[in-house]
């Protein structure tokens, strides 16, 4: 089969979230048809074997891959590639091909151009491979010449961008999991990590930035700040006082916990729990990877899951999780789980690996 890109004339008829994906199918289908052999059909896999293909598929398709996402309906690994050779190759390994116009390189210098030309308060951006663009968002804040300066460089972008606005404003959801307070706020406890054979607990950075010494919501002393990184991550690692319980699990609210037991790394279209002590219990997508966010006051944040699981301040370090795995510690974002929103989560493989620490 010839080796070729393809034009950005047939990205655009290929184009779209889910029915782009049967159009490319059926343009492979016909073509393999042609040559008198039947495509292998899409492997059904869960949300993190398609995180585990997609990881592998990556190193082996380098610049020929285009990103890829989970289609929770179809139990589909999609994977979007710019030529007919990298299609192949996904095909073969159990993910459904899809073309598109640009390489990841090319959103990921998009990205890169935002970061130079328009890193605004009240602005994010990630990478979106359903719409094989560089999704932006501005929040309410991002108005007049910030709006102009900002709408003007995704103009210059072209089809690598995507401009949209968002309710309500980015910011950091501490309101000064379980509750954990301080001298100054109230946050969330992530997930309970053991470090050199000691008991810990992750959380957001900007909690540990703000607060030093943690009670639960009863005012019983919990521990004391071990380490943490804000800006720039968003995580911090607290360690227990002597003689408090430190179960590897989350509260689900009913009665009931969900036990935790690995760290691993979010996928997009994976259904996904967030666990906080303001809004309890709540359910979304995720719909983006590596994004970057500004709060403002020089808080930028980077390399962040971004969903739509509501939150609210309070619920900042809370746990983001999918069955028994950790995902990701609540950072911030914009709305309320009374109108939904966009939320962004530290993912905790990092974290853990910052502070030599581990799930326990």
């Amino acid at each position: 089969m010839q080796h070729r890109r393809i034009s950005k004339k047939r990205a655009t008829l290929a184009g779209g979230a889910a029915i782009a994906v049967v159009a490319a199918g059926l343009t492979f289908r016909t073509a393999n048809a042609s040559e008198g052999t039947a495509p292998p059909t899409p492997k059904s896999l869960t949300a993190a074997a398609a995180g585990n293909l997609a990881s592998t598929l990556d190193d082996s398709l380098g610049g020929d891959t285009a990103g890829s996402y989970y289609d929770a309906r179809t139990k589909v690994l999609v994977v979007n590639v710019v030529d007919e050779r990298a299609a192949e190759k996904v095909r073969e390994a159990g993910g459904r091909a899809r073309l598109v116009g640009n390489t990841l390189g090319e959103l990921k210098a998009a990205a890169g151009t935002l970061a130079d030309r328009a890193s605004l308060p009240g602005t994010s951006w990630a990478v979106d491979p359903v719409t094989n663009k560089v999704a932006v968002a501005a929040d309410s804040t991002v108005v007049g010449a910030a709006w102009d300066q900002l709408d003007g460089v995704v103009k210059d972008l072209g089809d690598k961008a995507q401009l949209t606005r968002v309710p309500g404003e980015f910011k950091p959801f501490l309101s000064g999991g379980d509750a954990i307070t301080g001298s100054g706020g109230r946050c969330s406890l992530g997930f309970n990590v053991v470090k050199d054979g000691q008991p810990f607990f992750l959380t957001a950075g900007h909690c540990t930035e703000a607060i030093q010494s943690w009670s639960d919501a009863r005012g019983n002393p919990v521990g004391a700040n071990a380490g943490s990184s804000f800006p720039g991550n968003d995580y911090g690692l607290v360690k227990y006082a002597a003689g408090v319980a430190h179960p590897s699990e989350v509260n689900l609210y009913n009665g009931a916990a969900q036990a935790i037991t690995g760290a691993g790394a979010a996928t997009v279209g994976q259904q996904v729990t967030r666990s906080g002590s303001t809004t309890q219990v709540h359910t979304g997508q995720v719909t983006g990877l590596d994004a970057t966010v500004n709060y403002g006051n020089g808080d930028i944040v980077n390399g962040l899951i971004r969903t739509t699981v509501c939150a609210e301040p309070g619920d900042s370090g809370g746990s983001l999780f999918a069955g028994s795995t950790a995902l990701g510690l609540t950072s911030g974002g914009s709305g309320d789980c009374s109108a939904g929103g966009t939320t962004f989560f530290q993912p905790v493989p990092e974290a853990l690996a910052a502070f030599g620490a581990q799930i326990g």
